[in-house]
């Protein structure tokens, strides 16, 4: 696979001007979100929900990466290097085949199989590319590739929507939702990315490689690696829902509006019970009975504290206090203050 430090090198002058601000914005996030971050709370309903999906996501990602469920190769299925003849090697196949019966596909590949030039383009495109395509020649390898791009894209396009899906605010919330333009530029990252390796590579190499191990089975490793890449990705997005989610990490601080809203509810709440205490309190007044019963219960309170205060051990608790582990003066002042602000007119207080 040839891939070095140039390929690195143009990657990096693509994705890096998008990449850069997106890497900073998370490290202020970081940063900003430590000062708010509490005590770690249970994941929301939305978010749990989220991070099932991806997880189901994410395993068959990895399953799918496994080499059983990976597309045949019939040059490593055969043991048979590049440059035998196609009768042989599709004799050998024929072998491996139930009644020694070659498919349909098998035969498609066996007709495609004409040179040198489309054998190479099997082990870059793989199988399907090569078999199946109705417009393809070998002498315009691009047609094969462009045939191959749609299945090259198909898993990040719906990948994407998954991501798109479990960051959907209108499904696991404001938590969620931020993450998305991160995400969605990731996934398109990565698509790009991938069509650009698989167009890049020079599938030339393998005609100097004399025998099967020397092959360069690039179809096969780069199905993998897209697929383990994709899991990388979503378990990556798994784990930002998580941390913020849960308050570890990421912590987004309210906005000056949900401040503001807030703190109109708790106003509004606030009066509510002032309002209803008011009026528990005048029925309290114009009622003969409660009013009596009222009267009878701060009498009795005021008896009680009395006699309280006339123990003994409360009176020696009392001086020992105004011997001067208490600084009566500075309570006494404190208690004007509040006092004051009390009753201070609406003028005075909007004045301060």
């Amino acid at each position: 696979m040839a891939f070095g430090w140039a390929e690195v090198r143009s990657l990096l002058l693509v994705f890096g001007p998008i990449l850069l601000p997106k890497a900073i914005s998370a490290y202020k996030s970081i940063r900003n979100g430590s000062r708010y971050s509490g005590e770690p709370v249970p994941p929301p309903a939305g978010v749990a929900r989220a991070l099932a999906v991806l997880s189901g996501v994410v395993i068959v990602y990895l399953a799918k990466s496994m080499p059983p469920l990976a597309p045949e190769n019939v040059f490593a299925l055969t043991q048979s290097r590049l440059q035998i003849p196609v009768d042989v090697l599709f004799t050998r196949l024929a072998s491996l085949r139930p009644d020694g019966l070659l498919s349909a596909a098998d035969e498609r590949l066996r007709a495609r199989f004409v040179n040198l030039e489309s054998r190479l383009l099997y082990l870059q495109l793989g199988p399907d590319a090569l078999a199946d395509c109705p417009f393809c020649k070998s002498d315009d390898p691009k047609s094969f590739f462009y045939y191959a791009l749609p299945a090259i894209i198909l898993p990040h396009i719906l990948n994407l929507v998954v991501l798109a899906a479990v960051t959907s605010p209108a499904i696991t919330g404001r938590d969620a939702a931020r993450w998305r333009p991160h995400a969605t530029i990731a996934a398109a990252a990565l698509a790009v990315a991938d069509a650009s390796l698989v167009n890049a590579y020079d599938y030339s190499a393998n005609s100097a490689a004399l025998r099967l191990q020397d092959l360069d089975f690039f179809y096969w490793k780069a199905r993998t690696l897209r697929l383990v890449g994709l899991a990388v990705l979503d378990a990556g997005v798994g784990a930002l829902l998580f941390l913020s989610g849960t308050r570890r990490a990421f912590v987004q601080p309210p906005s000056d509006a949900e401040r503001i809203e807030a703190s109109n509810r708790a106003l509004a709440m606030v009066r509510n019970k002032l309002n209803a205490l008011g009026i528990v309190k005048n029925t309290a007044l114009r009622d003969e009975e409660l009013r009596a019963r009222s009267q009878a219960y701060w009498l009795r309170e005021g008896q009680v504290m009395r006699e309280t205060m006339e123990e003994r051990e409360v009176v020696e608790s009392v001086n020992n206090a105004l011997e001067g582990r208490i600084d009566m003066r500075r309570i006494t002042a404190e208690a004007d203050t509040y006092a004051e602000s009390i009753f201070k007119q609406p003028d005075e207080v909007a004045q301060l």
